[in-house]
């Protein structure tokens, strides 16, 4: 077996079908679809009944206790037997040409992983917002060449296509927010050769339920994963690329936290979850000219977002946190 897609499902009904549709008609055959289902209490097993009966050659159904979305991937880990794996959340969708052309692209480079861009989608499936991984950088990203992409790039599981060979050790954490910007960048360090395409394979769904709109304490598992990067970024073989170790703690410690910050409606946990962060900035010596200066893929980062998140992101760094209570 070639790949195997590992499709976690909680309470996903409405939308397993289109999910499970985009992964059987995919364009490459040598594939296998784990769908997982991690103790619905909705419809969602009889989906997958239909659609293991239907293509009992290409889908397996597995069903668990619930352990939330990081056991049932470290699940379907133990059970795939492709030698490349991919991950599709229940709720999203993918192009019937992604699995062919990822692994096309890993084959030609002999590229441990593949990534492909990704937009979301809303409940009508029209696209919201389209979201480019990697502009700017050649189909083939020799990390020694180009290691800025370490910090540049979005650390989603669900665009990428992995070399099983680097989950050997490695598993996604489980019981935490942001399990991806933990392990995701952990593999890369393992890694000698990326490969991209500018296709937007990846359809995500942006639900007003999903976890991504819950913003409590929880986000400050966002700073452990840093941590647990920081850890092995220490024992890789790019231990000396510091200047892209300070900007990945720049974009996903800074900017990606206040961005999730932003949505946390509890006055005593915003002002808690703040302090963390000065915390976070200070151990690791970062200015905010650093802040304002950072450079995602060759564009000042700060100065390329929208004028309302310009706004957000000044008055925090300046101090003035009462007056961004006020405004959101």
């Amino acid at each position: 077996m070639k790949i195997s897609v590992i499709v976690p499902v909680y309470n996903v009904e409405k939308h397993l079908e289109k999910c499970l549709d985009s992964l059987a008609n995919q364009t490459f055959p040598d594939v296998e679809i784990l769908v997982v289902n991690d103790g619905s209490t909705d419809g969602s097993q009889k989906i997958i009944d239909k659609f293991t009966a239907k293509y009992p050659e290409k889908i397996r159904g597995f069903s668990k206790e619930n352990g939330g979305l990081s056991d049932a991937r470290n699940f379907g880990l133990e059970k795939a037997n492709g030698e490349f794996i991919g991950f599709v959340d229940g709720d999203d969708f993918v192009s019937e040409t992604m699995f062919e052309e990822m692994l096309d692209l890993a084959e030609k480079h002999d590229a441990e992983m593949v990534i492909c861009n990704l937009q979301k989608v809303n409940e009508l499936g029209n696209i919201t917002q389209k979201l480019p991984q990697t502009p700017n950088m050649p189909e083939k990203i020799d990390l020694a060449k180009h290691f800025s992409v370490f910090s540049d790039i979005g650390y989603f599981a669900c665009n990428k296509l992995f070399k099983k060979d680097l989950f050997k050790d490695k598993t996604f954490k489980k019981g935490v927010h942001f399990e991806d910007i933990r392990l995701i960048p952990q593999l890369l360090l393992q890694c000698k050769t990326l490969a991209q395409t500018q296709k937007f394979h990846y359809q995500y769904l942006e639900r007003e339920n999903s976890i991504s709109k819950t913003h409590t304490e929880k986000g400050l598992d966002i700073f452990k994963s840093i941590e647990d990067v920081e850890v092995a970024f220490e024992k890789s073989d790019y231990k000396n690329q510091k200047t892209a170790l300070k900007n990945f703690q720049i974009l996903q410690g800074v900017y990606s936290f206040l961005a999730y910050l932003a949505f946390v409606k509890d006055e005593k946990t915003f002002r808690e979850m703040s302090e963390k962060l000065k915390i976070f900035i200070k151990e690791r010596q970062i200015s905010r000219s650093e802040i304002l200066k950072y450079r995602r893929f060759g564009r000042n980062y700060f100065l390329s977002l929208p004028i309302k998140k310009q706004i957000y992101y000044a008055l925090y760094f300046f101090g003035l946190k009462s007056v961004i209570r006020k405004i959101i």
